[in-house]
């Protein structure tokens, strides 16, 4: 199992196009083949920056999604609405520890 991360920032005037380019498409890309689970996370001091947090089967379930139309698709309308790169990292989770 791996975790993505990704970091989105935009520009202001574009996190509502953001936001609903998200909403009509989070349930498709957690039903993708390998997909556990997405969360979309928001900064609170810097809310122009936003994160995606996936939890996927495998490194290949994840890189099969990046090549899907619907992630085509998604990111092509998406990307045109950063004000910075995005930057993303694959983890493995080495502990947790809850209280």
């Amino acid at each position: 199992m791996i975790k993505r991360v990704v970091k989105l920032t935009f520009k202001s005037e574009n996190i509502n196009t953001f936001k609903e380019i998200f909403r009509q498409n989070k349930n498709k890309i957690a039903s993708s083949p390998g997909c556990l689970s997405v969360e979309l996370l928001q900064c609170i001091s810097e809310p122009h920056v936003f994160f995606t947090f996936s939890i996927w089967n495998s490194e290949d379930a994840l890189n099969n999604y990046r090549h899907s139309e619907l992630f085509r698709s998604t990111w092509t309308r998406t990307k045109i609405l950063f004000s910075e790169k995005p930057e993303a990292w694959s983890v493995n989770s080495l502990e947790r520890i809850m209280g």
